[in-house]
């Protein structure tokens, strides 16, 4: 096996693998593998069918579909073949689609199902470069089989192989991999432009930290729209891994249960409700078994803090140790599989309370940091050098400096080509000397270890010229159970606020107890005892804070933040301007008078 220079090489390595279950995906209830080979037979026949299509070297070619195996085919068939790909989130609304589509200039777009494909041929008349949309799981109606392409470009590779071999070894490394168009927390989406060389350097640079082996299983859920997930998957192609798509995050605790993977990767967002659904079973529990729990977590802890020095458990906690991992913890971690080994987490902060809480109980979440335009990883904690708060060492071969006013700075064969389209907003990004300003504030520790304090962006500035960070007291509401998603508010306000959406599982358990069940979510939200609860919470947040901390005041919302309804990133982060837009009277009526 080559040391890869570019995705290419990623690609030419599975072949020589002759691995049965590369990849695995569910197909009328069972779990149906895909073989090296036959992956690599449908790349080449896909790769053939685009030089049938007309495409020019460099054009675009957009993917809009949920993780699935076609989603690798179509990447490395468009890496081979030297076109870019622009992956589009299947959450996207028709408008969103539509800007991608015209932004990147694609002439061809593929889609999972009917309903993805019907957003393309919606946006297709304001995209007047897209001429063929082909789709996965084709039905009739618009859109063309993607089945008929794949055979039509079997055929033109077997009567010409070498056409494949030729265009595959043309791939340099600075050559243009992907356009990856950012989420907008604020603003309007840039197309960031990554290479092949952005690519391979992470992929080599974080193999060398994180664990990926041949003989593991990866369950794929995250969508790989996102560069997190994505990069994940070319280490587990580069190491030769199995990768089994899940159905949905829906299913997920099936396909758990069913996959029974080694290691998965995974946003704040999916531990924190794993965390909710394990503290309700312990609440709904007897005094007993939750003293029992306490008693668990509390060793648990004592002995991550040990193992974090360098030192062994020994005498009576390790006796302690051993009995909780056979009453408490074994249990809670079945969820995961038996064999379970380690976590990656990324796409936004992971506090570092839920953190201790999953490593106290022998589930090892590894967090790293990085960004779309830095393809993705500049720091990331691993088996040989972790520490709980922090988001890792800086990857080798990254360079990494603190900018006076706190930002992170990055520079490296990570930092991306530029934004496609916008050399104004490139130079904004990548200054002079090279460095890429990540609009993150952090502090490198001692030992080298990277910590995200905040975004420099979303940084509250009160009406006193006070700054405050909303993500660590975001993080430290979301520790209770009653709350789902917190924002806080005050930028340039006196007093901070906050909106909170209820954990409506928790909260409609609670009320089924409590003589309230028959209330409609908003007459819930409105009810003095449950008013009571979250003033409650807000109190113990606000214990000692200093003065610019402390939260005056709260509204509970009704509804979740969605994707869908534009308040998150696809990668569950809080868009604050579109929430500080849509729920402007509420904000305001939280200040009236002041």
């Amino acid at each position: 096996m080559t040391t890869p220079r570019t995705l290419v090489d990623v690609f030419r390595n599975l072949e020589t693998l002759n691995k049965p279950d590369l990849l695995l995906h569910k197909k009328d209830g069972q779990w149906l593998p895909i073989s090296s080979s036959a992956f690599a037979d449908d790349v080449k026949a896909t790769a053939g069918a685009l030089g049938s299509l007309g495409l020019p070297d460099g054009g675009a070619v957009v993917l809009l579909s949920e993780n699935r195996p076609e989603w690798p085919t179509i990447d490395f068939a468009c890496q081979c073949y030297g076109s870019v790909l622009v992956p589009v989130f299947p959450t996207m609304v028709a408008d969103q689609v539509e800007y991608i589509v015209r932004d990147c200039g694609a002439s061809v777009a593929f889609a999972s199902t009917p309903e993805q494909a019907a957003k393309l041929l919606t946006a297709q008349p304001m995209c007047p470069k897209l001429r063929h949309v082909f789709v996965f799981d084709h039905a009739g109606g618009g859109g063309k089989p993607y089945g008929k392409l794949l055979e039509e470009g079997r055929k033109a590779h077997e009567a010409s192989p070498e056409a494949f071999d030729e265009r595959a070894k043309a791939r340099k490394p600075e050559d243009l991999a992907t356009i990856i168009y950012t989420s907008g927390t604020t603003g309007e989406p840039k197309g960031a432009m990554l290479t092949q060389s952005n690519f391979v350097s992470n992929v080599l640079a974080g193999c060398t930290i994180l664990p990926f082996e041949s003989s593991s299983v990866a369950l794929s859920f995250l969508p790989l729209s996102h560069v997190f997930e994505r990069l994940i998957e070319y280490c587990y192609y580069h190491r030769g891994a199995t990768v089994a798509f899940a159905e949905s995050i829906d299913k997920l605790r099936d396909n758990l249960a069913e996959v029974n993977p080694h290691l998965f990767g995974a946003v704040p967002r999916v531990y924190e409700k794993v965390y909710a659904r394990v503290m309700d079973k312990v609440d709904g529990g007897s005094a007993v078994k939750k003293k029992l729990f306490e008693s668990a977590i509390a060793v648990g802890k004592e002995v991550l803090e040990l193992r974090a020095g360098k030192k062994t458990p020994g005498g009576a906690l390790a006796l302690q140790h051993f009995v909780f991992e056979r009453l408490v913890y074994r249990k809670i971690r079945e969820a995961l599989g038996s064999r379970f080994r380690f976590a990656v987490s990324g796409g936004a902060p992971l506090s570092k309370d839920l953190a201790e809480f999953f490593w106290a109980i022998g589930v090892e979440i590894y967090e790293g940091y990085g960004l779309t335009e830095t393809s993705p990883v500049i720091a990331v904690n691993g088996p040989a050098a972790w520490r709980l708060g922090t988001v890792g060492r800086i990857l080798p071969g990254v360079e990494c400096r603190i900018a006076p006013d706190g930002e992170i700075l990055t520079r490296g064969p990570h930092v991306m080509k530029g934004y496609y389209g916008k050399p104004e907003a490139t130079a904004e990004a990548i200054d002079s000397d090279g460095w890429f300003h990540t609009g993150d504030i952090g502090v490198i520790d001692g030992d080298g270890f990277l910590k995200i304090t905040d975004r420099k962006k979303e940084i509250i500035v009160n009406s006193n010229g006070k700054n405050i960070a909303p993500a660590p007291i975001e993080s430290a509401l979301k520790a209770d159970g009653f709350v789902s998603q917190p924002v806080v508010i005050g930028d340039r306000r006196k007093f901070l606020s906050c909106l909170i959406v209820p954990n409506f599982e928790k909260l409609k358990d609670w009320a089924a107890k409590n003589s309230l069940s028959g209330l409609s979510d908003e007459e819930l939200l409105k009810d003095p005892r449950v008013l009571q609860i979250y003033q409650g919470i807000i109190d113990r947040w606000n214990l000692g804070k200093p003065h610019e901390q402390v939260i005056n005041a709260f509204r509970l919302l009704p509804h979740e933040l969605t994707i869908e309804g534009g308040e998150l990133t696809p990668t569950l982060k809080v868009k604050r301007r579109i929430v500080d837009q849509k729920y402007k009277s509420v904000i305001d009526g939280l200040y009236k008078g002041d």
